[in-house]
């Protein structure tokens, strides 16, 4: 049981990685994209929107089957498909093609992470569950950490291209998942399916809680962390200087991770939640006021450590508030429903910044949303932590 515990933590980790390499990845190919293809701003914020579009689609989708045929074969299927897209993508001769591909690969990665977090929560042990999801979610900060190396390292001689090249590799890694990893025991456990509409009929505090807060969080995310090159550019800093300066700041994400980690076993999944939301926020505000390099540095790393802290969080909370028979499909249908903030997010920046809107103002808007966010939290949400299992009849609400 060990054993197959701690294979499908890294070989849902490895798939986590490489996700996040190509997100992370998608934040400095639209600078070059920019000048290369002469986007508009709006136009650049249309390659972000396309990929969240896709996830929101896959997120509901992926959960829903896996559910219903396994988690281990969504999960293989998932990584071919946006493997094989990555890989189209890097022959894109234009923005339309490269938008069908950014949907399709958005489709792939939607529908992989609520899978690949049901799986490991369902195989960890009870007292490492919340910790060991976190622990998985760390992964997401190696990918962009590896974004930001060959962002710095590879895009400058060689171009976006060869960068994206680098994105398909999930379609290798897949071949080694399907002999690697084992179903979860609690989907074969499962006999009977129950309809969906439950998540909402018997669940609905729960959902509505789930719901709020992913939103705010995707949204807040993908709208700051897509644009953050560019912000950069536009406080001053050259093309080389502020790639360098997000590869600092995303070095932050881990201990971020590992903080939260610790914390969801100490304090429980919702206090760390709501803690970590409101230091985003607070960070979220004094970035977009700073103007001196330092404050910059300080605010951009804290915003980094405390968001991706909150994504850890969130997705051990996610899984624990569902029974087995529900369970994916839940967690599938909350990160679809928070995959709407992020089709929004992207594009609404790169309109806000065509209009020229401070981006002290853009940024307090993002403020505003966690705080939102949180405030849902509060008042809809359970926490999970204090059962031996991660789901008891009766105590949904």
């Amino acid at each position: 049981m060990v054993s197959s515990y701690r294979k499908v933590f890294w070989a849902a980790g490895f798939g986590w990685m490489f996700d996040a390499m190509d997100v992370g990845l998608l934040s400095f190919i639209i600078v070059q994209l920019t000048k290369e293809w002469g986007l508009s701003p709006t136009e650049g914020g249309l390659l972000g929107t396309a990929t969240t579009a896709g996830m929101a689609i896959g997120a509901v989708v992926g959960g829903y089957w896996a559910d219903r045929i396994g988690r281990k074969p969504v999960f293989l299927f998932t990584l071919v498909l946006f493997g094989l897209a990555s890989l189209g993508s890097a022959f894109s001769p234009g923005l339309g093609v490269m938008l069908v591909f950014r949907v399709l690969m958005g489709l792939g990665l939607g529908a992989e992470l609520p899978v690949a977090s049901t799986l490991v929560n369902e195989v960890a042990p009870p007292e490492k569950r919340g910790r060991t999801v976190v622990l998985l979610e760390s992964f997401w900060a190696v990918g962009w950490i590896l974004a930001a190396v060959i962002a710095y390292f590879v895009m400058p001689d060689y171009g976006w291209r060869a960068a994206v090249l680098i994105g398909a590799l999930p379609i290798v890694y897949a071949l080694y998942v399907r002999r690697g990893i084992p179903e979860s025991p609690k989907h074969k456990a499962v006999q009977s399916r129950v309809p969906v509409g439950t998540l909402v009929t018997s669940h609905g505090r729960q959902t509505a809680a789930l719901w709020i807060v992913w939103f705010a969080v995707a949204f807040s995310y993908y709208g700051m962390f897509l644009w953050l090159p560019s912000v950069m550019i536009a406080k001053g800093f050259t093309t080389i200087r502020s790639f360098e300066y997000v590869l600092y700041m995303t070095l932050a994400q881990l201990p971020g991770y590992f903080a939260a980690a610790y914390l969801v076993e100490r304090w429980g999944r919702k206090a760390t939640l709501a803690v970590f939301l409101v230091m985003t926020a607070l960070m979220a505000a004094l970035f977009g006021y700073s103007e001196s390099t330092a404050l910059l540095m300080t605010s951009g790393a804290l915003l980094s450590f405390f968001n991706l802290g909150a994504w850890g969080a969130l997705y051990a909370y996610t899984p624990e508030s569902y029974p087995e028979e529900v369970r994916a499909s839940g967690a599938g249908l909350a990160s679809g429903i928070g995959r709407i903030g992020s089709v929004i997010a992207p594009y609404l920046v790169g309109y806000l910044v065509m209009l020229k809107l401070p981006y002290a103002a853009i940024f307090g808007m993002f403020t505003v949303v966690i705080l939102l966010g949180v405030a849902g939290l509060l008042i809809f949400g359970r926490e999970t932590a204090v059962r031996t299992k991660p789901y008891e009849p009766g105590a949904h609400e």
